[in-house]
């Protein structure tokens, strides 16, 4: 199903990196709306534009805002076409001399310059690569984990380390939609970006996961990565119908190319779901019945009756050959009250469910003792 209308731009709301967000009317009613530049070309109120409406008519969180197809008509009234010269590109379409298609086979398929085609000034890097020699790369299931993950790192390492953040196409393709990355580069709790996959709009493009955590150890000569899908997972209440599971198999890729795999799991003590209740289903599935290898796994100290669900999951089947840590030194709470970082999980913030972000800064201390030298991995 794929619901289009046409709506008039009302206002231009900000422009971050290479979106727009806008107030369309359609239908007589004032909506949100994205606009990717990459895709197309700016809008501006007045211009009649054509719009995916899908998300929101099905009443979706994430992702429920209109999404600009393409412009039909400027506020001068002109088609598309007739705003363009003869042979003219937008700016951003004009500046993309890669080779590498990404949507490959849909009306919007773009062309990117992948960090491995024989035109970049890194194939032979990546030609010659083949180890992380030992980069420790947390690997997450939900977005919003980024956030305590860099923060911790960051702040119990010395500064200048580098943190790469690898996103997966398991979820929201351009990176362009995650405001949680841009200020999480903006604050310079993440270096740098690479998106893999048909994710675009990284600080580098990636054909895959495995050449994109090369990339990220050798182009932009990263201490560490965190790989995680955007914003979006998909979930079906059943073990193995979810985009989650993807962390199996980056898990497994880590540890074949020499790295430290750190996997962060996904807990939760307010989502009164029974699948999600103490460790999600998502990361005991990935673990117990996906991932061949051995991970380390990070896991929030907490107190009373939660300390116990996690004491009697972790010495589950699923978790128990798995190298788990319980860590109580994170201090995620307060560090992400201090920094000013806004993050939700499930429209929950960290004072809701503090045990959630608290297994991602686990992540993140933990992550950084090794770097320290202070963890006899």
């Amino acid at each position: 199903m794929l619901n289009r209308r046409r709506g008039m731009v009302q206002a231009i709301q900000g422009t971050y990196g290479k979106v727009q967000e806008l107030v369309i009317q359609v239908d007589g009613k004032l909506v949100p709306g994205i606009n990717y530049r990459t895709l197309g070309e700016d809008v501006y109120p007045g211009d009649l534009v054509e719009i995916n409406t899908t998300a929101v008519d099905l009443g979706l969180g994430t992702g429920g805002v209109h999404f600009v197809i393409s412009r039909l008509i400027s506020k001068e009234g002109q088609s598309s076409e007739e705003c363009r010269g003869p042979g003219e590109e937008s700016e951003e379409l004009s500046g993309a001399l890669g080779h590498i298609m990404k949507l490959r086979y849909t009306p919007l398929q773009l062309a990117v310059p992948c960090v491995e085609e024989e035109d970049s000034p890194y194939h032979e890097v990546l030609q010659a690569a083949d180890s992380l020699e030992g980069m420790p790369v947390m690997v997450a299931s939900l977005h919003s984990l980024i956030a305590p993950i860099a923060v911790v790192l960051q702040c119990n390492v010395p500064k200048g380390l580098h943190l790469t953040y690898i996103m997966t196409d398991g979820a929201a393709l351009p990176l362009g939609f995650s405001r949680l990355v841009a200020s999480m580069q903006k604050q310079g709790f993440i270096s740098s970006t690479i998106t893999v996959g048909h994710a675009f709009g990284g600080d580098l493009e990636a054909v895959n996961i495995y050449s994109g955590l090369l990339a990220a150890r050798h182009v932009l000569k990263a201490d560490a990565a965190i790989v995680a899908m955007g914003p979006g997972v998909v979930g079906t209440a059943t073990p193995f119908g979810t985009t989650a599971l993807e962390t199996a198999t980056i898990l497994d890729g880590v540890n074949v190319l020499e790295g430290k795999a750190i996997a962060v799991p996904r807990v939760s003590f307010a989502d009164l779901r029974p699948r999600h209740y103490g460790i999600s289903h998502h990361t005991l599935t990935a673990l117990g019945k996906l991932c061949y290898s051995k991970c380390y796994c990070a896991l929030p100290t907490l107190l009373g009756e939660e300390y116990a669900v996690l004491q009697r999951q972790s010495q589950s089947a699923e978790l128990s050959r798995h190298d788990l840590v319980f860590v109580d030194q994170d201090h995620t709470l307060e560090l992400l009250d201090e920094h000013h970082v806004k993050v939700t999980s499930m429209g929950r913030t960290p004072a809701e469910d503090p045990a959630f972000f608290r297994a991602g800064g686990a992540a993140g201390w933990l992550t950084a003792q090794w770097l320290c030298g202070n963890y006899p991995w």
